[in-house]
């Protein structure tokens, strides 16, 4: 690990997740929340300030740049998404630095009953005497994926002033709206202009992804009769009764997030708003294969379907979005870009791991539109929660994965 890389990343990553900027899967603009654009105007500054060429803000809300190559290469591309999650508060994020974490329980000062624990999670109780990065205890931190942001700067700034060493092309995308499933725009494959690519989105050192869900998003609109209770008898169809029995006839012990594991794919409510005239429910399709996302989705809308039989004065309807596909689909037909990490960790000395990604990334969707794009480790854990951390080391090491890559694509 380069020692000269922490305090760099420790004050991107702080700098970074002090700024709001969550998605919204409601929103149709893109991007679809206006504060992402404040993370992207700070990105374009600083990248035009580190020396990168074409800097561009896209008109779809991607930041793109190109480190110009000093030898001959593929383009090599790195991406990061700016956008957090809005499954959970992120308003307002006020991140610390634990320096030489001590080995034991760290509590947090905006909620005295948050306990984030080294017996609860394993990965932690091997970061004795690292720096650790959390949020205050009431929003996430958004390290998913800043981390990925910071990690990509860092690396980015040393090539600029490192002429020195050698490597190929470069182009750098920081995107909006992963998180909601839509960070790759339809221009962006072209716009990026990379051979191949790796986005700065996963979790533990030496991971490195390129097996992820397939994904699709169900809208559910349920819409009753309203008239006034005084004078409902017979008249009132309660939309969020129809609603509730929707989540409820869903298989609750075998295919939701919180009852499956593995290569297993689940149905997620995420969202349900409205009110007894009208309710929205949003659901999350996930499966490893394709003809068990189509299956799921089948089984919701027929859940809809069963729903509506009973209550023929409602109408209930279920739309089916694509979100992104396994990326493992089109890499096994060529591995390289893989193959090429995997050098580069061991390059290292660290032993690769690879294990399917109970998530996406925008690699899911640029692999799918023709660029390459496995995913590789920052660091982050417990993300999407208030319990989110990351070791400044990690990111110090992912870091000089980046480089590395860099180097040895140009190598061939």
């Amino acid at each position: 690990m380069s020692s000269q890389f922490p305090p760099e990343l420790e004050a991107r990553l702080t700098r970074y997740a002090a700024i709001d900027s969550q998605s919204d899967a409601l929103s149709p603009s893109s991007p679809s929340t206006e504060i992402q654009l404040d993370m992207m105007r700070l990105l374009e500054k600083e990248l035009t300030e580190i020396g990168a060429s074409d800097v561009t803000l896209t008109e779809y809300g991607a930041v793109l740049a190109t480190i110009p190559g000093n030898t001959e290469g593929p383009t090599v591309g790195f991406l990061a998404h700016v956008d957090t999650a809005p499954q959970f508060n992120a308003t307002g994020v006020k991140p610390r630095v634990i320096k030489g974490y001590n080995g034991g329980e760290i509590t947090f000062p905006d909620n005295p009953n948050l306990v984030l624990s080294p017996e609860e999670f394993p990965y932690l109780a091997e970061k004795q005497g690292h720096d650790l990065i959390t949020a205050s205890g009431t929003t996430l931190l958004g390290a998913d994926d800043k981390a990925g942001v910071a990690i990509i700067m860092t690396a980015m700034r040393h090539l600029l002033e490192n002429p020195e060493i050698p490597h190929g092309p470069i182009r750098v995308a920081f995107t909006p709206d992963e998180e909601i499933g839509r960070g790759v725009d339809a221009r962006l494959p072209k716009d990026l202009g990379a051979d191949f690519a790796y986005t700065f989105d996963g979790g533990k050192v030496g991971e490195i992804e390129y097996e992820t869900f397939s994904a699709d998003g169900a809208q559910v609109t349920v819409t009753g009769v309203s008239i006034h209770p005084g004078f409902a008898t017979g008249k009132l169809v309660n939309a969020i009764h129809l609603a509730s029995k929707i989540v409820e006839m869903l298989p609750q012990a075998t295919m939701t997030p919180e009852t499956t594991s593995g290569r297993e794919g689940f149905i997620h409510a995420t969202d349900m708003v409205g009110g007894s005239s009208e309710m929205k429910l949003t659901f999350i399709i996930r499966d490893f294969e394709r003809d068990g996302l189509a299956a799921k989705g089948a089984l919701l809308k027929q859940v809809c379907e069963a729903v509506a039989a009973t209550e023929p004065r409602a109408k209930i309807t279920c739309e089916i979005t694509p979100q992104y596909r396994n990326m493992y689909y089109w890499l096994e037909e060529d591995m390289t870009p893989v193959d090429l990490a995997r050098d580069a960790s061991r390059a290292l000395g660290i032993e690769p791991v690879s294990v399917p990604i109970r998530g996406g990334t925008d690699g899911s969707r640029l692999t799918e539109m023709g660029v390459p794009c496995p995913n590789l480790f920052t660091g982050m854990q417990n993300i999407h929660g208030p319990l989110e951390w990351i070791s400044v080391q990690d990111m110090a090491v992912a870091t000089d994965l980046c480089l590395q890559i860099a180097q040895k694509a140009a190598k061939g």
